[in-house]
């Protein structure tokens, strides 16, 4: 990739007040190059983003979480990460999760500022606002790994087992009706007193947001398509911080 001027002309030119600092910095991510197959330290440039794939993606979110279990979490540099990506973002993934105050994105897949782009809503469920954003996170920012995380225990999960109704959340809860309906009556109890059926339910209910992004968003579906992306799901164990794919 070619400058359209020398780094050290460019500096001059800056120091001169002709060229702004913020140019500056376009031209050092516009220079970096990254061996493939191989992730960036900090997600400060584009080549970040382009020297891996998918799949490399998940393993890193995959390894992420084992060094979260284990209790061995990177030594992550937040200060340094703010002023690298300040001019810029090019995150690796885009999780869809549920707002629980126990499932922090960020926090159980190890990642730092900059590495992913996080959705967060009650019951990790999808509207055309969420559509849009996680078009935005691929189409357009460069994330190529999306992730409908949801998780054990999932209060919004339990009140569509008990069809739970509270002013605007009662619409929420609608959204996930059909996974509860999904799941083929046994005969025993059906309601958020039977751990067994919310577990069946929250893992549907993953399941069913994974194919309504494909199914609502021409844009996510023909990049998954063409390789450019990979959408999954997993399952977050609030018990144990492990998390586990679909």
């Amino acid at each position: 990739m070619k400058f359209s001027m020398s780094m050290r002309a460019l500096a001059l030119a800056t120091a001169m007040g002709a060229v702004s600092a913020p140019a500056l910095a376009d031209e050092a991510r516009a220079a970096k190059t990254v061996k493939l197959g191989t992730f960036c330290a900090i997600q400060d440039a584009k080549a970040c983003q382009e020297a891996v794939t998918p799949q490399l993606i998940m393993n890193r979110l995959q390894k992420g979480n084992e060094r979260f279990v284990t209790g061995k979490p990177l030594a992550h540099q937040y200060g340094k990460a703010v002023k690298a990506t300040a001019a810029g973002q090019y995150p690796l993934a885009t999780i869809v999760s549920c707002m629980d105050s126990r499932a922090p994105a960020e926090i159980l897949f190890d990642q730092g500022i900059g590495d992913i782009f996080n959705a967060r809503i009650a019951g990790n469920i999808v509207n055309e606002d969420i559509l849009g954003s996680l078009e935005f996170g691929s189409k357009v920012a460069g994330s190529k790994l999306i992730v409908v995380l949801g998780h054990t225990s999932c209060g919004a999960i339990k009140g569509a087992c008990d069809d739970a109704k509270l002013g605007n959340l009662t619409g929420l809860i609608a959204k996930i009706k059909p996974a509860v309906s999904s799941i083929p009556d046994d005969g025993k109890d059906r309601t958020s007193k039977n751990y067994a059926f919310v577990e069946k339910v929250s893992e549907a209910n993953v399941r069913m947001t994974v194919q309504t992004i494909r199914d609502k968003s021409p844009v996510l579906k023909e990049m998954e398509d063409k390789g450019e992306i990979k959408i999954v799901g997993a399952m977050y164990d609030v018990k144990t911080g492990k998390v586990s794919w679909y």
